[in-house]
């Protein structure tokens, strides 16, 4: 309890400037409200308190912003990328010096505990460290040569692009996506989520601090329908970035499709985890607990589907059941806290309509499928049992605490289960034959499968989903490609013989 008290006590301190100040936008270097001098209201979900009123972005904001990023442009592009990186890498130690600030408003702001936000800032800090390291041969291409040219390949940054991201780990989420756009030589123009603004006005403190021109990386908070549409429809903006819902994802390609924008998507998931009788299951059970009920639940990758074979359920449930009730909830600056409140009342009354839906489907809940008096928005972590792949709770995205538990009795109905879903973005598989797993991994319909695994996210390798799961990839040179347009440039050899018409 005392270690609480210091924490809130600090957390104060840390917020005590957007309280009196607000959050504002920030474009072509300066700080500034919105256009209309409008605002709204930045509650926590701990206790409903009032962090602090942040500036409503307008399409004027949004338009400001773009011609910032526009005329920063070309500057940005054309500087070395030697350069770029030990901006970046000065970035990586900003985040690093105010890392207890940065995790403990993420905390406070979103809900999340700070068991995890603690490692958030560290983490986003390595993104910019990772990205800066390939700033100097983001533009490096191939020679292909041909029997009459040498073919040579560059790649260019595409411009302006406007990065919007969600309010679940707000901060690692922003790093991820704007570092590699900088790295690649593009300016940046960041919507982040409305229910989770402070972390994105901290982070680009630390960029312009750490030397980053002015216009490079502009920011306008705002709502989706204004703001967030208004860049997505911006013709200076060249390509948009997005994490979130996926019906938000498709109106986003359509508002961007005038102007025909190149989109990158991380959308939901309703993921796999398939545990076979023969897994190591005192490793399975650690896993598939920590993927979904970590991060309360709300994260993309969560394990929210639990497919375990029928000659192992009962017991593995009853196992289950008793460590999901011994999960400590409590207020996320609580080192003890496992899980702390949703994020905000609209998304606690979804995650908690489904509580009756389990029950009128025929579902049991073996555990929590209730909310938790008082002030924020707490739920008891929760597990459905006895479900079906065709029932509702199977099907849609609950992004909480929830756990939807099926049995299967072979590997071809556990294929057909996991793959029966509109989502694709990640799946789990517990077995030790690396046959089946060589089998069952190559059907899986997601883009990205652990093995005998939680989630364990290393930068180079591609990070994205198929079906409704999102279009495109991030990680390594997959970033890149989103960014940047490739370049092909032939030179003659020699004298090769060219057609001749009217000669």
């Amino acid at each position: 309890m005392a270690q609480l008290e210091d924490n809130i006590a600090k957390l104060e301190d840390y917020l005590k400037r957007f309280r009196d100040g607000g959050v504002l936008n920030h474009i072509n270097g300066k700080s500034q409200a919105s256009s209309s001098g409008a605002t709204f209201d930045n509650h926590s979900p701990v206790d409903g308190k009032l962090i602090c009123a942040v500036a409503r972005g307008t399409a004027d904001d949004v338009d400001a912003a773009a011609k910032a990023a526009k005329a920063a442009f070309p500057a940005w592009r054309d500087m070395p990328g030697t350069e770029r990186k030990k901006i970046l890498h000065r970035i990586a130690d900003g985040i690093v010096a105010r890392a207890e600030e940065i995790a403990f408003a993420e905390c406070y702001d979103t809900g999340q505990a700070l068991r995890f936000m603690s490692k958030a800032a560290i983490r986003g800090a390595e993104n910019f460290r990772y990205f800066g390291d390939l700033a100097p041969s983001a533009r490096d291409g191939k020679q292909l040569p041909s029997a009459t040219l040498m073919n040579v390949t560059t790649r260019l940054p595409i411009g302006p692009v406007g990065i919007i991201t969600p309010w679940n780990t707000p901060f690692m989420l922003s790093t991820w996506k704007i570092a590699p756009a900088l790295a690649a030589g593009c300016t940046v123009v960041h919507k982040p989520a409305e229910f989770s603004p402070v972390t994105a006005r901290i982070l680009l403190e630390i960029a312009e601090e750490a030397g980053l021109p002015p216009g490079v990386w502009n920011l306008v908070n705002g709502f989706g329908e204004e703001a967030g549409k208004a860049l997505t429809e911006h013709r200076d903006i060249k390509a948009i970035a997005f994490v979130g819902e996926s019906q938000t994802g498709s109106m986003i390609m359509r508002q961007g499709a005038a102007t025909l924008k190149r989109v990158h998507f991380e959308l939901g998931g309703k993921n796999p985890v398939v545990v076979f009788d023969d897994a190591d299951l005192d490793r399975a059970l650690d896993a598939a607990i920590f993927m979904i009920y970590s991060l309360n639940g709300e994260r993309c990758t969560s394990s929210s589907r639990l497919l375990i074979q029928d000659s192992i359920a009962d017991k593995f449930l009853e196992r289950m059941v008793a460590r999901v009730n011994n999960i400590r909830v409590g207020h996320p600056l609580d080192p003890d806290t496992e899980i702390g409140p949703l994020i905000h009342k609209e998304h606690f009354d979804k995650v908690c309509s489904y509580f009756d839906l389990a029950k009128s489907e025929g579902a049991t809940i073996a555990a929590g499928g209730e909310a938790i008096a008082g002030d924020g928005y707490f739920v008891r972590p929760t597990l459905f049992a006895n479900a079906t792949n065709d029932m509702r709770i199977a099907q849609e995205e609950i992004f909480g605490p929830v756990l939807t538990a099926i049995t299967f009795d072979s590997e071809e109905q556990a294929l057909a289960l996991a793959n029966d879903t509109q989502y694709g973005l990640t799946g789990y598989v517990w077995t030790n034959n690396i046959a089946r797993a060589m089998r069952f991994t190559e059907k899986l319909e997601a883009g990205m499968i652990w093995v005998n695994s939680e989630n364990v996210r290393h930068l180079p390798t591609p990070f994205g989903g198929v079906k409704a799961s999102g279009i495109g990839r991030d990680g390594g040179d997959w970033s890149f490609e989103f960014y940047m347009e490739q370049k092909h440039i032939g030179f003659a050899t020699g004298a090769h013989k060219i057609p001749q018409l009217g000669a």
